[in-house]
């Protein structure tokens, strides 16, 4: 058996100009030398960047399948949510039909004071202040002081309360007429908040939606 030394010296030998020449053995040597050399270039070159960018797609799997997960979900739900909304525009029309017009404020303000003289409160002050508008309605707040007994007041609050219309009252004062008298009239201070509809707000969203569509 030929030793490796015998092999090496062999292969100083090989005349590079004559291959045909080349023993058997120097033959499978050079083929496999050249294949090692092809699948290392083509391992470095092509492999390993294409195994980087796999390693960062699958660290990013997990969050990709839940992301994938929550949007199933949401197409699942997706009837139930147009359920949701139709019943929220109706809700929301339904809302607006409770803020008058500019035109129905001066009925709405005459409601109030019919509502005080039915409770039996009599009148000191009702200053309408300037409005102050929102998104797509204004703020009217009244300033008004009424006299009356504690019954009174209470039936002309849960009368406001039952209008038709929006009302809110705040800023509440209360404190008898006179200091000291068992009389049992009362003053009651408040801000009476009415409300109404910006058509001109409800003209321009409604454009919009159209153009959108």
């Amino acid at each position: 058996m030929r030793s490796l030394r015998e092999y090496i010296e062999e292969l100083r030998s090989l005349d590079q100009n004559n291959i045909g020449s080349w023993p058997t053995w120097a033959y499978g040597f050079a083929i496999l030398l050249v294949s090692a050399t092809i699948i290392g270039i083509g391992t470095w070159y092509f492999v390993l960047p294409k195994q980087d960018a796999l390693e960062r797609v699958a660290r990013k799997e997990p969050e990709l399948k839940q992301t994938f997960e929550s949007k199933q979900r949401l197409v699942a739900n997706l009837d139930a949510y147009r359920t949701q909304l139709e019943a929220m525009e109706l809700q929301f029309g339904a809302l607006l039909q409770q803020l008058p017009s500019k035109t129905e404020v001066p009925s709405l303000l005459n409601d109030i004071s019919q509502t005080r003289i039915a409770s039996g409160l009599e009148e000191e002050l009702f200053k309408p202040r300037p409005e102050n508008p929102q998104d797509f309605y204004a703020v009217l707040p009244n300033d008004l002081i009424v006299t009356g007994t504690y019954h009174e007041l209470g039936r002309f609050v849960s009368g406001v309360a039952a209008l038709s219309r929006i009302v809110t009252i705040q800023d509440i004062q209360i404190e008898p007429i006179n200091e000291g008298e068992d009389s049992g009239e009362l003053r009651m201070s408040m801000t009476a908040n009415t409300y109404r509809y910006l058509e001109d707000a409800g003209a321009t969203a409604s454009g919009s939606g159209s153009q959108k569509r």
